[in-house]
């Protein structure tokens, strides 16, 4: 199963990584080229516990949905969200927060498994596993520059 760990220095304070991380609106706002919107659950404001959100998208010229829910929460440290439903044979998000003086390092692990068998593995090699970290390092790009730009 493919795995992305994307580690990301940020000039904030853990707290406002962590609910910038859960914010509905500000995932969409870094998935705008994709046309990514929620359509269903929470679909704005900040994502809690148990709660799930279906996105839809166009990713490769299809357009598809898939609905996540929040599995793990440790506030303000750790987050987990899994697909419920998708494209994908699983999908698992962790999102881990780690305090360092004024700065934060924001940790993303994600790991997925394609549908179809020995084609899903070579689309994983072939270009789905890079096309995975490319989305992951743009939502955390905005993230940090969020996170960044709060007074004070």
């Amino acid at each position: 199963m493919p795995s992305i760990t994307i580690e990301t220095l940020i000039n904030a304070p853990i707290q406002r990584c962590f609910d910038l991380s859960r914010n509905i609106d500000l995932h969409t706002d870094s998935m705008k080229h994709t046309g990514e919107k929620p359509i269903a659950g929470r679909t704005s404001g900040l994502i809690e516990l148990g709660e799930t959100v279906t996105w839809e998208a166009k990713h490769f010229g299809i357009r598809q949905t898939l609905t996540s829910k929040i599995t793990e929460f440790d506030y303000p440290n750790y987050f987990v969200d899994e697909q419920v439903s998708g494209a994908f044979k699983t999908i698992r998000h962790e999102h881990r927060f780690e305090a360092h003086g004024g700065q934060t390092l924001m940790t993303d692990v994600f790991t997925f498994e394609s549908p179809l068998g020995l084609l899903g593995r070579l689309a994983n090699i072939l270009f789905l596993k890079s096309y995975m970290k490319r989305l992951l390092v743009k939502r955390n790009e905005i993230i940090k520059q969020a996170a960044e730009s709060f007074p004070g």
